[in-house]
């Protein structure tokens, strides 16, 4: 037995509109669920919003997050609260949750990763968009799991204002935390990640950077690098940088190519020494190279996402659909968002049950088997079969 099923409300957050759409969910799953999503715009009565979740839902597994926007059966929404349940005797689901992420990302993620039982086989995440470091969560969590396991989710996002966002567990609502959900039992899970950048030019080599900042790319500062390649537009560093990220060629990636582009999104520029702040770390020594996209190739990238996903269950039937994508995607696709999330709905069967957000960078595996990475203005899709 296994049902999902998603509600959404745009009315203004409360105890009473947290209390609203519990019930919302209840009465479309006909019972209490076995585990939650809540996925919502930024409020000053976030709090109340969620203690009135809890207190519909009861004792359940509540995980989520503040978004740049919320996905759900009805599409694309912004300035939302959208709350998902599963009801299922297939699956066990465990949540977990560490705070003070920024003291040590990288033991967050291991204390993470001790509170699931060895039996768990997927796990999804949700951490501080503005504090910590995603990588280092997923080497945390990788060291206590195995790289077999896979992880999938996004950091938490504040509608593009940059100033604080939330984590949901439970009843509350954090900051500068990570919580996660793990999954167990009998079922399959198939991932897919997809960008619509292509690479531009020869690669460079990173021969001065630490953490996610870049000073140097083939001896030169990577400013000046930028700049020579973005000429008359080279003042709206790093606005423009979105439209631009750095890739950084891997290894192992699904696209019947021999190599993989993990992006890297464009946060900061300083003109003074001439570095780069990324969104997610950069390692000295690496081959990177500058990508552009366009609208189609980005739309055709989440579609094939969503088809890869699929591809990965065999034999099994898809039973829901999470789907975390970028928010730079967002700002290069405007108005044309809403059409990524229908292409994915369409790929993956628009009856199936889906969930998800835009993020500030979404964690997935390249590969089946492959290694979860902290990915930027990346498409990524995980499909669980049964």
């Amino acid at each position: 037995m296994f049902k999902a099923a998603t509600v959404s409300s745009k009315e203004p957050f409360s105890s009473l509109s947290g209390e609203q759409l519990g019930n919302a969910l209840l009465g479309e799953l006909g019972r209490a669920p076995s585990a939650c999503w809540l996925f919502s715009t930024p409020s000053q009565e976030l709090k109340e919003l969620v203690s009135g979740v809890s207190r519909a839902m009861g004792d359940v597994d509540l995980v989520g997050c503040t978004t740049d926007g919320e996905v759900s059966m009805a599409g694309l929404s912004t300035g939302s609260a959208v709350l998902c349940g599963v009801t299922t005797d297939r699956i066990e689901f465990h949540v977990a949750c560490v705070e003070n992420l920024h003291e040590n990302t990288e033991e967050a993620g291991r204390r993470l990763a001790k509170q699931f039982p060895s039996t768990v086989r997927y796990v999804q995440i949700f951490s501080d968009g503005l504090t910590g470091n995603g990588c280092a969560i997923l080497r945390g969590m990788t060291s206590v799991l195995g790289s077999h396991v896979p992880i999938a989710g996004g950091t938490a996002g504040d509608a593009g204002a940059f100033q604080k966002t939330w984590q949901f567990f439970a009843s509350e609502a954090l900051s500068d935390a990570v919580v996660g959900i793990g999954f167990s039992g009998d079922f399959t899970v198939g991932t897919g990640v997809r960008s619509g950048w292509s690479p531009i030019g020869i690669a460079k080599r990173v021969t001065r950077a630490c953490g996610n900042v870049v000073h140097e790319l083939n001896g030169q500062p990577a400013l000046e690098v930028y700049e020579r390649f973005l000429g008359k537009h080279a003042d709206k560093l790093p606005s423009v940088g979105v439209e631009y990220p750095l890739g950084l060629v891997c290894d192992g990636g699904d696209h019947g190519k021999e190599d993989f582009h993990l992006l890297r999104a464009t946060m900061s520029v300083n003109r003074n020494d001439g570095s780069i702040v990324f969104a997610g770390e950069i390692p000295e020594g690496s081959m990177v190279r500058l990508t552009c996209g366009d609208h189609a190739s980005i739309l055709g990238a989440a579609e094939q996402a969503a088809i890869s996903a699929l591809g990965e269950l065999g034999n099994r039937t898809p039973a829901m659909a999470f789907f975390y994508s970028c928010m730079a995607r967002k700002i290069v696709l405007g108005r044309r968002t809403r059409e990524e999330v229908d292409r994915i709905r369409l790929a993956v069967g628009t009856d199936l049950p889906i969930v998800g957000f835009y993020t500030y960078g979404e964690y997935c595996r390249i590969k089946a088997n492959g290694p979860s990475l902290l990915h930027n203005e990346t498409a990524s899709v995980s499909v669980i079969g049964l």
